[in-house]
């Protein structure tokens, strides 16, 4: 076989450094943040301490005693790792024990758990829908959500963010016409949503989508990443909080927000966790949790009903927070949750915004393109429940101080 001579000194990965250069000239470039401390209310950034505002530890569980005596404890009993996936030999009695803790918390039949949110959505999804279905999917769900459609061959259409009456014109059509390529009905109809929207901190009505899904024979699936341990009775999430249970068919949870760990999970009936174990890729391929997370988890759900004050204490301060960033000047959008987005709109300036912020002892990471469409470009915030009411008072007073200097707020 004859070979044309090429430059063998030529990278044929090159172009990758173009793609940095231009988000550096897009200002959309961010370098990652390194951490030397543990996860808290204050901690160490870059070797800087701030206040954090940045993290997704909503009850401030991830440094909790009781977490950390389960860890160690599973630990000392079971090791350090799993060795294998739980199809083979990498199912311990402290995940059947995690996941058996869970069902009963979300008042479900069922329950299996996922490495992540993420591998979660990208596990049920394909594996509950096929050629002979749709999905309807909210315009702002999560990439995870994003993600687990496009593995799977089902058709989809998009209803416009929260617009109930759109939805339920979708799944009138699709009802009465079926397929759109008029091989007849659709299998089934799968709505997804976020139970709380990532970016603007916005709660799905949950009462609408089911009250339309019912109509039209779909079953209902609900990504409660931001809503477990934030909403519902002891955190259970958004389908406790709209008093839903029982009319939602899917409901995926994350365990590394809120719970203050890592992993996700599927609630549901016992035939879904079933199948999901024969069939779910994620699930079937990946190694299961260490013992010292899923110890750590089983814990955490505990202490979220032992004590509820973390959750009051959490909403005592997202509103108080919130009243004061509005009194200031500052455009938090639609926000109802914890997540209180600042937007700014350029992309330049809500990082600038961030890096001087944090030159100022408080940690608020910037958000931006294609996170977020390049005019919403934003600082992303999160209260704690391990905020303290000086913290909150530090930071108002820095975010009031450094906006006015940069112009995001009238001096």
């Amino acid at each position: 076989m004859t070979h044309t001579s090429t430059d063998v000194t030529r990278d044929p990965l090159a172009f990758i450094a173009d793609e940095i250069a231009d988000l550096k000239a897009k200002h959309l470039y961010r370098p990652l943040r390194v951490m030397s401390a543990a996860q808290g209310p204050v901690t160490t950034v870059d070797g800087r301490e701030v206040i954090s505002l940045s993290s997704n530890d909503y009850l401030g569980l991830t440094h909790h005693p009781r977490l950390r005596e389960a860890a160690l404890a599973a630990v000392r009993d079971f090791g350090v790792g799993s060795g294998a996936v739980r199809t083979i030999a990498g199912t311990m009695t402290v995940h059947e024990a995690l996941e058996s803790d869970l069902a009963k918390f979300k008042h479900s039949e069922a329950v299996l758990t996922f490495q992540s949110g993420f591998t979660a959505n990208t596990g049920v999804i394909p594996t509950i829908t096929g050629e002979a279905d749709l999905i309807v999917s909210d315009a702002l769900n999560h990439a995870s959500i994003i993600d687990g459609m496009r593995l799977s061959k089902a058709p989809r259409k998009v209803f416009p963010h929260k617009d109930v009456d759109a939805l339920g014109a979708i799944l009138r059509e699709a009802a009465v016409h079926g397929r759109d390529d008029g091989s007849g009905p659709y299998r089934s109809i799968l709505v997804v949503t976020d139970g709380v929207f990532s970016m603007d901190g916005d709660i799905a009505p949950l009462p609408g989508i089911v009250e339309a899904a019912e109509s039209y024979g779909a079953a209902v699936f609900v990504d409660d990443a931001h809503a477990s341990g934030v909403l519902g009775k002891a955190g259970r999430g958004s389908v406790s909080h709209f008093g839903l249970e029982g009319r939602v068919q899917v409901q995926v949870g994350t365990l590394s927000k809120a719970v203050g760990v890592l992993g996700g999970y599927v609630a549901g009936s016992q035939a879904l966790r079933d199948l999901l174990i024969q069939r779910a890729r994620p699930f079937l391929f990946s190694t299961s949790h260490p013992p010292a997370v899923a110890a750590a988890c089983r814990e955490a759900i505990k202490v979220m009903q032992d004590e509820p004050w973390l959750i009051e204490r959490l909403w005592a301060s997202t509103a108080r927070f919130k009243a004061e960033l509005a009194r200031l000047g500052f455009d938090t959008g639609r926000s109802e949750t914890p997540i209180t987005p600042i937007i700014v709109g350029d992309p330049d300036a809500a990082i600038r915004f961030s890096n001087r912020l944090f030159e100022e002892g408080v940690f608020a990471t910037s958000v931006v393109y294609p996170t977020v469409p390049m005019d919403q470009s934003r600082l992303r915030t999160i209260v704690t429940a391990a905020l303290t009411d000086e913290h909150l008072d530090r930071a108002l007073e820095t975010f009031d101080r450094v906006g006015r200097e940069l112009g995001i707020i009238a001096g």
